[in-house]
């Protein structure tokens, strides 16, 4: 616990990127794959115990911790509102012990002490945590109880973290992304699989990494592409004011020529793999969508070829009436089997937009305009599959295509998309070859009703806000806003 304890802490302190990128390299070169594993897990976002396992919630935790540290109710309450996070608050509540105890390993801990526990009488659970509590230094404490909040944010995304496990080992990023796709179980096996120089039978049945568009905002900021930047600050009015200049556009992508524009759906985004005559569709979150809707496999399976294609799921009207609302696609989301009803009041359609991979051959290195007349060949191969091509979108120049764009909410679209020609497919989001032109939000005039403190590192901020409108004499909450 000792060595993820002090991993966390270097993190937590660290503001540079490259800094946090080597500590995670250290760590994973030192650490025993069962350590490792869990840090890797951890770290992803995962959690120690599944949705359906208890070790304790916050209100034992806040009411363990009051008689542990014998403060009144109130003392703990205030303490949290002051510290804004409850893993914090419960590890400066209680004191260091006069001896450090055992440094048990990461694995253990959760496999050994918590995972045990789950689920079993509340003097059972408490005795492990006061346990912990009182056996472990600060550092320590703190990540346990970020292991029982589940929350662990620490300021590391889960890409920095395969970039570290690939500079560790020499496997290429993309390979480690598209292995850690979907759900796996903390295990050294996983590992081992994870960063095996050959590739595995169980590659062949993983999605690839999506490749994710920027708002056009960030390279308006900054310019031109060359200059665009992941730390570049993309909100604010100077931009949202530049993207309805064409010519600010033009200057910052060039001719229109080298970009291919589509329009942007609002739906879900969807990877649908088809290999060996098996259809499987995996979502950006990845998901599993097997079973939900069956149309879209029905038409997979009559596709001519095999292949993997990347589009948007989208609630579709009859005939080419264009795209429901995406809250008509909500109604499907979750219905694992549909019945006759669900699937007559909302069909779907899959607008794809590109291939990612053919008869077995991984084609993402290709130009994106190769790509996409391979993927026009092979849906113009198999005709009444339910699954169309994403239509470009002809502009003779920027000033044309930001008056189309202007026309984007009456179409049912979100605005354009923008491609660069002669890009290849790549995992996350890599600026310089995709860019999401976004229409112009909605807006209103509001009151501000209520405004609450953040949490962690916010805990001094106010960050939460309510708006509310006049109905009458009356202020009606309306909406809450969390960013910014």
């Amino acid at each position: 616990m000792r060595r993820f304890a002090a991993l966390y802490r270097e993190l937590d302190r660290s503001t540079a990127t490259l800094d946090k990128r080597a500590a995670l390299v250290r760590y994973f070169r030192a650490a025993p794959p069962r350590d490792a594993v869990w840090a890797l897990h951890l770290l992803a976002g995962g959690k120690v115990a599944g949705a359906k396992q208890k070790i304790a919630t916050t209100r034992e935790l806040r009411e363990w911790i009051a008689q542990a540290s014998a403060l009144p109710d109130w003392l703990v309450d205030d303490s949290y509102d002051q510290v804004g996070d409850l893993a914090e608050t419960l590890a400066l509540l209680l004191d260091d012990p006069a001896t450090p105890g055992e440094d048990i390993a990461l694995a253990d801990w959760i496999e050994a002490r918590l995972l045990p526990v789950a689920n079993q009488e509340v003097e059972v659970r408490r005795a492990v945590v006061l346990q912990a509590w009182r056996g472990l230094a600060f550092d320590e404490r703190l990540v346990f109880n970020k292991l029982l909040t589940g929350a662990l944010r620490v300021g590391v995304s889960q890409r920095l973290v395969q970039q570290a496990l690939a500079e560790m080992s020499g496997i290429d990023i993309a390979r480690i992304a598209q292995r850690m796709l979907g759900a796996w179980t903390p295990s050294p096996a996983f590992l081992e699989q994870l960063l095996s120089p050959e590739e595995l039978p169980t590659d062949r049945q993983q999605p690839y990494p999506f490749f994710l568009a920027t708002p056009l905002e960030a390279v308006l900021r900054a310019g031109s592409v060359d200059k665009a930047s992941d730390d570049d600050d993309t909100s604010g009015e100077p931009a949202h004011a530049l993207a309805n200049d064409p010519d600010a556009v033009a200057r910052a992508l060039g001719a229109i020529d080298d970009w291919l524009l589509e329009w942007k759906w609002d739906g879900i985004r969807l990877q649908l793999i088809r290999r060996d005559g098996e259809v499987a569709l995996w979502s950006r979150g990845e998901e599993r969508l097997d079973g939900r809707f069956p149309e879209i496999e029905a038409g997979a399976a009559r596709l001519a070829r095999d292949c993997v294609l990347d589009g948007e799921l989208l609630a579709w009207r009859d005939g080419d009436a264009g795209p429901m609302p995406f809250t008509a696609l909500q109604t499907r989301i979750q219905r694992r089997k549909p019945g006759p009803k669900t699937l007559a009041d909302t069909p779907v359609r899959m607008q794809v937009y590109d291939l990612l991979e053919l008869d077995g051959e991984d084609w993402r290195e290709r130009p994106q305009h190769e790509r996409r007349a391979a993927l026009d060949a092979l849906l113009a191969a198999s005709p009444n599959c339910g699954i169309t091509l994403s239509p470009l979108v002809d502009a003779r120049d920027w000033a044309h295509a930001a008056a189309l764009r202007g026309d984007a909410r009456e179409r049912g679209v979100e605005g354009l998309m923008l491609k660069r020609a002669s890009a290849p497919y790549q995992s996350g989001r890599k600026r310089g070859d995709w860019w999401k032109w976004k229409i112009d939000p909605l807006t209103i005039d509001a009151v501000l009703l209520y405004a609450q403190s953040g949490h962690g590192r916010r805990s001094t901020l106010y960050t939460d806000y309510t708006f509310g409108l006049w109905d009458g004499d009356t202020l009606v909450p309306v909406a809450k806003a969390y960013s910014g």
